[in-house]
């Protein structure tokens, strides 16, 4: 239970800063003396923080599915001639600036948050993609000789076997992802998305820099909350697909083959 202690002492936190930024007054006067307000009330901070956290979670949820997919995909042997393809694609996602993606979405999706969405998909693909092939690709050849030796089907072994081996490593894939896109989906503030950016462009368009400190310190508590929500996942016991015990089994393969005979 320890290891959800700084978890949940950063959301109570993230949550008592959003609710309680005006509390704050005093100290942003002090920063900006020359300014009648500055405490950002277009938007309540708790609506920004909920809109923003939504739009991460969902990039993320379907970035890993599509990344996941696409690294399983390029590792079986019906597809493993298009592993480069694979990786070349999804570096394509990392190569245009988030700016960029804008640009061209917004013509086609309109203002709001489909353009950034598309944007954080495309953006967060590359580090989930690229863990998903390392770690299938670091499981042991005699692994999978000794899991279908017992009788496992293909797709038995790959659920069973090479995914929870591979489990930490696309995890920390996953935690990449999504600490970037935190920080990415501030940029939606500029075509109408409801983000943490909303603050900071307000301060920066206002020459307000009160504003833009309220942003930036909710982001950044809030990119520290949600990785330290994955550290108990990628410790003992929890991290991957499946328990550390039968997890250490599969790396030995001695120990398999044992089982064989």
């Amino acid at each position: 239970m320890r290891v959800w202690l700084p978890p949940v002492m950063l959301t109570v936190l993230l949550c008592a800063l959003s609710a309680g930024m005006p509390a704050l007054e005093p100290l942003f006067e002090w920063v900006q003396p020359d300014k009648q307000n500055v405490i950002y009330e277009r938007e309540s901070f708790l609506f920004l923080l909920q809109n923003h956290l939504m739009l991460v979670v969902i990039s993320a949820l379907v970035g890993t599915v599509a990344a996941v997919a696409g690294g399983i995909f390029a590792t079986r042997p019906a597809g493993r001639d298009f592993l480069p393809l694979v990786s070349q694609i999804a570096s394509i996602g990392q190569t245009f600036p988030p700016v960029a993606v804008l640009a061209l979405a917004v013509p086609v999706l309109g203002f709001g948050e489909a353009p950034i969405l598309v944007a954080l998909i495309l953006y967060g693909l590359l580090p989930i993609l690229r863990n998903t092939l390392a770690g299938l690709e670091g499981v042991d050849a005699t692994v999978r000789q000794a899991a279908l030796g017992m009788g496992m089907s293909p797709f038995q072994v790959l659920l069973q076997v090479e995914l929870p081996l591979a489990g930490r490593v696309i995890l920390a894939g996953i935690r990449t992802s999504v600490t970037i896109n935190i920080a990415t989906a501030a940029i939606g503030s500029t075509i109408g998305a409801r983000t943490l950016g909303d603050p900071v462009i307000a301060g920066l368009v206002n020459g307000n820099t009160a504003y833009v400190l309220q942003g930036a310190i909710l982001i950044g508590m809030l990119a520290l909350t949600v990785d330290s929500l994955f550290e108990p996942l990628s410790g003992s016991g929890t991290a991957g697909f499946c328990p550390r015990p039968q997890a250490d089994r599969w790396r030995r393969p001695s120990a398999a083959l044992k089982i064989l005979l």
